[in-house]
């Protein structure tokens, strides 16, 4: 049962937390060389030259279409679902999942027109039967979308100009490069394989695989003996770990959903984008491996913002008016 919102917030601390970035001082790319550390520190200013390439961003209301694929519990999708309902909802106590996208919507096309506000779920489809199998490539991933859009029995819509295809792996799934490179990641398809240009994200529920990298800090690696975990404010490490991924990939959806608008660095095949400028940072200081402070309620969870009825810890964007990662937990707001 959850206690309501306002009871937990009577007695919020602030606690902080060293995040353990995994060794990749190997097979680095051009743009980790040039943003290094850097990319992960909360006032690296003189450092990024985020730029707008005059692609589209998401202006109109962004609807945002889920394929459960393998098995989902009814808790872990109610827990993803409001996390996407609260990003629009203004009414939850500040800081807000709202307030977090608020800095998303500073990002504008190049006619002056601001990322929409208006985020909200569409339709949802399951795939239970690992109809795919489950382990997954990059390209099998578009395939699993291509498969609902085309049902015979109520296809997903096709929403080139604003809908999101969020395709989530049950813990159970392996999609390539998870856990060693990625969490999540997000692009469009290709007409080839789908018949259309969607923009699509895949991110994974990584109990099973890697959770002291992908759901950190709800689970902590076992390279690092004695650090302990930070209690989940929804009761599942993996879901609690995906919800700041989905976060990562909606927001760079938005801004860079044909990958030719927002990004730094000179690689538009593997961009830093508003995300990625602010990876590991949940508030002010965070930086390195330092997350910054977060908030601790009443019964001990660790979390930074809150949405309609539950609580989320979800990582900051970088905002290119100030030219540094913002979040509305920060200390100064």
């Amino acid at each position: 049962m959850l206690l309501p919102l306002s009871l937990l917030l009577l007695t919020i601390t602030h606690v902080s937390c060293w995040r353990p970035w995994p060794n990749t001082t190997t097979n680095l790319t051009s743009t980790d060389l040039q943003f290094g550390s850097s990319k992960k520190f909360e006032g690296s200013s003189n450092f990024v030259d985020l730029r707008y390439h005059m692609g589209p961003v998401m202006t109109t209301n962004i609807t945002v279409h889920i394929i459960w694929y393998g098995k989902w519990v009814p808790t872990q999708k109610r827990i993803i679902r409001e996390f996407i309902n609260s990003i629009s909802h203004d009414s939850a106590p500040h800081p807000s999942v709202s307030g977090w996208w608020k800095t998303v919507q500073l990002y504008t096309d190049q006619t002056g027109s601001n990322i929409s506000r208006s985020v909200t779920l569409g339709s949802e489809k399951s795939d239970r039967f690992y109809s795919h199998g489950k382990t997954l490539t990059r390209l099998s991933v578009q395939s699993v979308i291509k498969s609902f859009i085309t049902a015979k029995t109520k296809p997903l819509p096709i929403n080139p100009k604003n809908g999101i295809y969020l395709l989530l792996t049950s813990a159970d799934v392996y999609v390539q490069d998870f856990c060693q490179q990625v969490c999540g990641f997000h692009y469009f398809t290709f007409p080839s394989i789908v018949g259309y240009t969607l923009p699509y994200a895949w991110v994974g529920n990584s109990e099973k695989f890697c959770p002291g990298v992908c759901a950190y800090p709800f689970s902590v690696p076992d390279y690092i003996p004695g650090l302990k975990p930070m209690k989940a404010p929804n009761g599942d490490v993996g879901v609690e770990g995906m919800i700041s991924v989905i976060a990562h990939e909606i927001a760079e959806l938005a801004s860079n959903p044909l990958v030719n608008a927002w990004y730094a660095g000179p690689d538009p095949i593997a961009p830093v984008e508003i995300a990625d400028l602010c990876e590991g940072i949940y508030g002010t200081g965070g930086g390195g491996s330092y997350t910054g402070q977060m908030l601790e309620g009443r019964d001990g969870a660790t979390f930074n913002i809150n949405g309609i009825r539950r609580r989320f810890l979800v990582q900051w964007v970088w905002n290119h008016v100030v030219n540094y990662c913002t979040g509305p937990n920060a200390l100064d707001q």
